[in-house]
């Protein structure tokens, strides 16, 4: 919590909120190793059995948590009830299905440039229900930082070859999981207004379970493990460590960070997440790292510790 000092322009948070800006960069960094486990998983598994299963696992790892904090369930309203709903069925399950669909239907280009309009959801819906100001000069770095994600994505290549790519469904599933994704940073922030970062990040696994246990049974998909005791075993090591890395420490991490830091300023912060695979691309799956990704790192980096700067220089005055 920043403390307070009184000065002539009124009360002035004095305590840097830098940190906070970088436990979401940290949270969402972590989201870029969830390809380490999940290509074992795939290999037994659909996408939304293992989905499942993680949420089974971080259920059991919240459902504690939350009854130590189950007072604060006394204070929730319809508004807050909406805003778990857009964060749990919204950003966790309804993006990702969108997403999936739409790089399944349509152009792989147009799918991930659309994808990278998040950021301005996110910033455009905070502005409307945080009532967010965007401090001077910040229309810049936002166009920095996007454009070094474009540069980790797609290098120097155009990314579609005519207007045609833009149009059709797909495009709209993008589109749809990148506000869907830009809303919960924004509901996310709403709900640390009122409640810890420890109950919005139990809310976020346990309220998914319900809508997750229903996709997986339309589905219709068998349960099956192949491979014997070893495979299983590897599974069962790789979905415990898919679930507490990239799905639990990521979000505690995250929704911590969240809690003094403003949505628009964290959904810049998320960009940490696509340079997390290329790493991991490079280190772990020996893909090359271009010249084109090196610029985007830098630009990505740049961006991410002016905002920062911003960020530990906002004040609050009462």
């Amino acid at each position: 919590m920043s403390h307070v000092t009184a000065s002539s322009s009124g009360i002035r948070t004095t305590a840097p909120l830098r940190s906070g800006f970088w436990l979401v960069v940290l949270g969402a960094a972590l989201w870029g190793v969830d390809p380490l486990f999940r290509i074992i998983l795939l290999k037994s598994l659909t996408s939304s059995q293992i989905v499942l299963l993680e949420h089974v696992v971080l259920f059991v790892a919240a459902a504690p948590v939350l009854w130590r904090h189950r007072a604060e369930l006394k204070g929730i309203g319809l508004r807050q009830i909406g805003a778990l709903l857009v964060v749990s069925w919204g950003g966790s399950a309804a993006a990702t299905i969108l997403f999936t669909m739409a790089l399944g239907s349509g152009d792989l280009n147009a799918v991930l440039l659309l994808q990278k309009l998040q950021p301005l959801f996110a910033i455009g819906l905070a502005a409307v229900l945080l009532k967010e100001r965007l401090p001077k000069n910040f229309g810049p770095l936002i166009a920095v930082a996007l454009a070094g994600t474009y540069l980790l994505t797609f290098g120097w290549t155009f990314p579609f070859g005519h207007v045609n790519s833009f149009i059709g469904v797909s495009s709209l599933m993008a589109l749809g999981a990148a506000a869907l994704w830009g809303g919960s940073t924004v509901m996310g922030r709403y709900l640390l207004g009122s409640m810890k970062y420890e109950t919005v990040t139990s809310l976020r696994f346990i309220m998914a379970l319900p809508l997750l246990f229903v996709i997986t049974a339309l589905e219709g998909a068998p349960w099956q493990m192949t491979g014997g005791f070893g495979a299983s075993a590897a599974v069962a090591i790789n979905l415990l460590l898919q679930a507490l890395l990239p799905g639990l420490l990521s979000m505690l991490l995250y929704y911590k960070g969240l809690s003094t830091t403003k949505a628009s300023f964290a959904t810049l912060a998320e960009l940490s997440f696509p340079m997390t695979g290329v790493v991991i691309n490079w280190i772990v799956f020996n893909q090359l790292v271009t010249i084109p990704q090196i610029i985007g790192f830098a630009l990505i980096w740049t961006s991410l510790f002016f905002i920062s700067s911003r960020q530990s220089r906002q004040s609050v005055v009462q």
